[in-house]
């Protein structure tokens, strides 16, 4: 279903989720006070205009308040995305997606009504280190201090060959697996007689402890 998204702060974060948004076919409004970010996404939003995201008088004319999202990916000017995040939750954003600097910042951004914040450096920096220390853990997300979405690559024998009722991995693990992919084929919530190949990666959610656990299975 296509909705209106509107992208403020066009720096690395920003232009990419613009650039994700539009491919997938979604009506994407970007903005931002530098002209020379705004213009390079002309062809690819739906609108690019330079505007400040903290006028609350120029967010009113753009009819903000009637997006069905708004990102804020300011970077590290701090006081400007508390302003507009207020800016933008005043005039009636359903929801809003908020990048936080710090864990500071995530507090007052969730405080003054971000329904989501995001952690982008954070949680890259995550990934690359669990995967560098365990290779089988082909992506990691936290997704809040006790939950983690991991994607992990099978390669002990203790586990090819078997379905997923025989794994059992939520008895076994304290693990939810939410997809299989073998090769290019991904089965998403798979079924308890779906087996598992070698090489196979599963998506898994579960306690941060429950990954490491099943990811030392695989060494």
């Amino acid at each position: 279903m296509k909705q209106n998204f509107a992208v403020i702060g066009l720096g690395r974060f920003g232009s990419s989720i613009c650039r994700v948004l539009a491919s997938e076919g979604q009506e994407v409004l970007a903005i931002d006070v530098n002209e020379e970010r705004v213009n390079h996404l002309v062809n690819t939003a739906t609108q690019a205009i330079v505007a400040d995201g903290q006028d609350e008088d120029t967010m009113r004319s753009l009819e903000i308040g009637k997006f069905d999202h708004v990102v804020i990916a300011i970077g590290k000017n701090i006081q400007a995305s508390i302003l507009v995040t207020l800016v933008v939750k005043e005039l009636g954003v359903p929801d809003v997606t908020a990048k936080a600097e710090n864990d500071t910042h995530a507090r007052v951004l969730t405080r003054i009504g971000a329904d989501h914040v995001v952690h982008p450096e954070r949680d890259m920096g995550e990934r690359v280190a669990h995967h560098l220390l365990s290779p089988n853990i082909l992506n990691y997300l936290a997704l809040n201090d006790d939950v983690t979405l991991a994607e992990i690559k099978i390669t002990s024998s203790e586990f090819v060959g078997k379905s997923l009722m025989d794994l059992n991995f939520h008895q076994h693990f304290g693990l939810t697996v939410i997809a299989i992919q073998h090769g290019d084929k991904v089965t998403v919530s798979p079924a308890g007689n779906d087996v598992v190949r070698l090489n196979d990666e599963i998506s898994v959610v579960g306690s941060t402890k429950a990954v490491d656990a099943l990811n030392d299975r695989m060494q």
